[in-house]
């Protein structure tokens, strides 16, 4: 027998596989396309939510204790892997400074260093910058990590814990019995297990409608493009707007991002991608002389506040969810995991978990 199945094997469940594994489980982690090719490879790996006080405080709780695990995480991943996830502190540069009162009462609760910039710093931060701004709001501590090469990392860790990993595996039904799961039905057939984790992104509500819960979970597109630059010319995350764009350690520039609900659908867009080029070029005009390499979509796991769903199913005994995350998977994952693996262990976490039950963390907050 297995002791815990994990469904899906993008950020959030390779990382619950790799710790349960840690911890002495059995795990199977069965991911119905391939490991980590859903949204977790489609972001930009930004190590901190996009405007953070716009959030309710649960998600910069984890966020915070996500921060400060990175760069440990980072190291053991590529040790276990051979894989560098190339975890970079580029510090955040967000050039839309209207909410600064907002941002430093964040900033003070959460003890984050956040400086207000005046535009002769912010050209002597960021030379390249084509946009003019009188002031703008930096976060030196924010970092990023590379997520195609995140995630084939973690695939490699999971490997190397003992987890036994099963693409092409989709899972049709969850088999419940008195109020208890009892395992999963599959293409191949039924696999039992004392305990399942559920973490199938974008794809989890249709999974548990089953299970009398309605997840309000949805697949929210986001598309991106990738410019193949010089090392030497962006040197931090700049944010303007909504659009980002984000320098790699190669010099590829990875620009982003749409928010599109348009069900599960891939395919990208011209809209999008002029769109994006636009913006790119506004943030940093020398990207019009760089190639663009790459345009893609992803489908994040859209939820109604932002707090994702970590915890047991309200319902079913032994079934556990860790959904919801929407834009924020990379920098909310280590310390999801870390919280429903403390609840699988019985054992306190480091942050009170009832924010993140079902009851709480799917309501929208007015």
């Amino acid at each position: 027998m297995t002791d815990i199945l994990v469904i899906g094997a993008g950020l959030i469940g390779m990382m619950c596989a790799r710790e349960l594994a840690h911890e002495g489980a059995r795990v199977t982690l069965l991911e119905r396309g391939e490991a980590g090719r859903e949204s977790s490879w489609a972001g930009g790996g930004i190590l901190s939510p996009l405007y953070p006080w716009r959030y309710p405080d649960a998600v910069s709780e984890l966020a915070r204790w996500s921060q400060q695990a990175y760069p440990a995480l980072a190291e053991a991943l590529r040790e276990e892997s051979g894989v560098d996830p190339e975890r970079l502190d580029s510090g955040l540069l967000i050039l839309d400074a209207e909410e600064k009162v907002a941002a430093r009462q964040w900033a003070d609760r959460f003890d984050a260093r956040l400086d207000l910039c005046d535009g002769a710093r912010v050209r002597a931060l960021e030379p390249a910058l084509g946009l003019t701004v009188e002031e703008a709001l930096w976060l030196p501590e924010v970092g990023q990590v590379r997520n195609p090469r995140l995630t084939r990392a973690l695939r490699g860790a999971v490997l190397k814990a003992g987890a036994r990993l099963q693409e092409h595996t989709e899972v049709r039904a969850l088999r419940i019995q008195a109020g208890r799961i009892q395992g999963v039905e599959t293409a191949d057939g039924f696999l039992n297990a004392d305990q399942v984790v559920v973490a199938g992104g974008a794809w989890t509500a249709g999974l548990l409608a089953d299970t009398g819960l309605e997840l309000p979970v949805e697949p929210v597109r986001g598309q991106m493009l990738l410019f193949r630059a010089s090392p030497d010319l962006l040197r931090h995350i700049n944010l303007y707007q909504g659009r980002y764009v984000i320098p790699r350690r190669d010099g590829r520039v990875l620009v982003g991002s749409t928010l599109e609900r348009v069900g599960f659908d891939k395919s990208t867009t011209g809209t999008a991608r002029d769109d994006l080029h636009q913006a790119a070029l506004q943030l940093v005009p020398a990207l019009a002389d760089c190639p663009l390499e790459q345009h893609w979509a992803g489908l994040r796991p859209g939820s109604p506040s932002g707090i994702p769903c970590i915890g047991p199913h309200p319902h079913c005994e032994g079934l556990y969810l860790n959904v919801g995350h929407y834009r924020n998977g990379v920098v909310l994952g280590p310390a999801s995991v870390r919280l429903l693996v403390d609840q699988l262990s019985g054992r306190a976490s480091f942050t009170d978990t009832s924010p993140y039950l079902f009851e709480n963390s799917m309501i929208k907050i007015k």
